[in-house]
C-alpha cells in the first residue's frame, strides 16, 4: 500500500510549509490548497485520504467547506481535521457537529499534529470482523463498509461507523467514555471525552427512527448497545 495522501488547506504559506515538512518526515504524501475553492477541486479530483482544514479561510470558510464535504456522498467518508486559532469550546463543538473528525488548536506541535492525524486515519480505516452483523433489521457489512436498516441504506460518517461496529460486536456491555476512546479511537489519542458524546448523538440521529434506541445511556457510567428496554 502506498503512502496516505493528506490535503493541507491553509491560506498561510508558512503554516502549510511547516505541516508539509512534518508530513514528509512521517512518510505521508501531501497536496496544498490556499482556499476552499481550490481545496474542493483537489478533493474531487484526487480524493485525498484526509483533509487538514483551516477554519479561517478567505471567501468560503473552512467550517462551510467541511459541512459541504460531509453532506456530499462522494466526499462524506474523507476524514477532516479542523485547524484553528479558535479555542472556545463552542467552536470546538461546532466543528465536530458539522462532521469534523478532530479539532486542533493553533499553535500546535508537528508531533501532536502527526499523532492526531495517525489516530484519525486509523479509526477511519475499518478493520475487524468480515462477516456481516445483523440485529433486529440493523445490518452492518464490514466488507462493503455499509449499514442498512430493514434493507434501506443508512448514511453515517467513518467514526460513527466504527463506533457502531464496536457496539454491535460487543452488545449488552456498558463502556465508559474513556473505554470507548481507547477501543474506537485508539490509545494515546488527543481527543476529549466529550467528543464521544458528540459522535454518540450523531450515531443515534443516523439510526433514527427505528434503531436509535439501541444506543443507550447508562447514567454515571457511559453507553451500551442493547435491544432490551430495561435499564
Amino acid at each position: 500500500m502506498g503512502s496516505k495522501c493528506v490535503l493541507i488547506v491553509d491560506d498561510e504559506p508558512a503554516i502549510r510549509e511547516m505541516i508539509a515538512v512534518a508530513l514528509e518526515m512521517a512518510d505521508y504524501d501531501y497536496m496544498e490548497a490556499s482556499d476552499a475553492r481550490e481545496a474542493h477541486e483537489k478533493i474531487i479530483d484526487n480524493k485525498p485520504d484526509l483533509v487538514l482544514l483551516d477554519w479561517m479561510l478567505p471567501g468560503t470558510s473552512g467550517i462551510e467547506l467541511a459541512r459541504r464535504l460531509k453532506r456530499d456522498e462522494a466526499t462524506s467518508e474523507i476524514p477532516v481535521i479542523m485547524l484553528t486559532a479558535k479555542a472556545d469550546e463552542d467552536n470546538k463543538v461546532q466543528g465536530l457537529e458539522v462532521g469534523a473528525d478532530d479539532y486542533i488548536t493553533k499553535p500546535f506541535s508537528p508531533r501532536e499534529l502527526v499523532a492526531r492525524l495517525k489516530a484519525v486515519l486509523r479509526r477511519a480505516t475499518p478493520h475487524g470482523v468480515e462477516t456481516p452483523i445483523e440485529i433486529e433489521g440493523l445490518r452492518l457489512d464490514p466488507v462493503c463498509h455499509r449499514v442498512t436498516a430493514h434493507g434501506k441504506p443508512v448514511s453515517m460518517g467513518p467514526t460513527e461507523y466504527k463506533l457502531l461496529q464496536f457496539f454491535m460486536t460487543h452488545p449488552e456491555r456498558v463502556y465508559s467514555r474513556s473505554q470507548l476512546l481507547d477501543q474506537v479511537w485508539g490509545g494515546n489519542v488527543y481527543v476529549e471525552e466529550r467528543t464521544v458524546d458528540v459522535h454518540i448523538r450523531r450515531l443515534r440521529k443516523a439510526l433514527s427512527p427505528h434503531h436509535d434506541r439501541f444506543i443507550q445511556t447508562v447514567r454515571g457510567t457511559g453507553y451500551r448497545f442493547s435491544t432490551r428496554l430495561d435499564d
